[in-house]
C-alpha cells in the first residue's frame, strides 16, 4: 500500500466535481502558457485540487460544504503558504459561471511568480 495522501489523490481523481472537471480541461496539457497542473495533488500533508509545482500555485475550489471545513482550510491555507505556495480560491459557481475570469486571475498569478 502506498502513502495515505497519495491513495486519497487517487481516489479524489475518481470522484471529480464538475467544476473541477470544468476548470481541469483548461488547466491541462500545458494549455496555460506552457504551465504544468496537476490534479488532486499531493503536497507535505495534504491534497490540493490543483497545483502548478514549477510556480508554487495551488488552485482550490470551495464548493457548498465550504463553511463547514473553513478552518481546516485556512490552517491549509497557512502550512501551504509557510512552505511557498500561493494558494488561488474559487467558489465552484464561479468557475461554472466566470470561467474567463477565473482563467485569467491564474495566468497573472503565474506570470508574477518566480519559477
Amino acid at each position: 500500500m502506498g502513502r495515505p495522501e497519495v491513495e486519497l489523490a487517487r481516489a479524489l481523481r475518481r470522484s471529480t466535481p464538475h467544476a473541477e472537471r470544468l476548470l481541469w480541461f483548461h488547466l491541462r496539457r500545458r494549455a496555460i502558457d506552457g504551465h504544468k497542473f496537476r490534479r488532486q495533488c499531493p503536497v507535505g500533508p495534504y491534497v490540493v485540487d490543483f497545483a502548478c509545482l514549477d510556480r508554487n500555485i495551488v488552485v482550490e475550489l470551495d464548493g457548498e460544504w465550504h463553511e463547514e471545513t473553513r478552518d481546516y482550510d485556512a490552517k491549509r491555507d497557512k502550512w501551504l503558504e509557510a512552505s511557498g505556495f500561493k494558494v488561488l480560491r474559487f467558489s465552484n459557481d464561479r468557475v461554472k459561471n466566470q470561467r474567463s475570469e477565473v482563467l485569467r486571475e491564474i495566468r497573472s498569478a503565474l506570470a508574477g511568480s518566480a519559477g
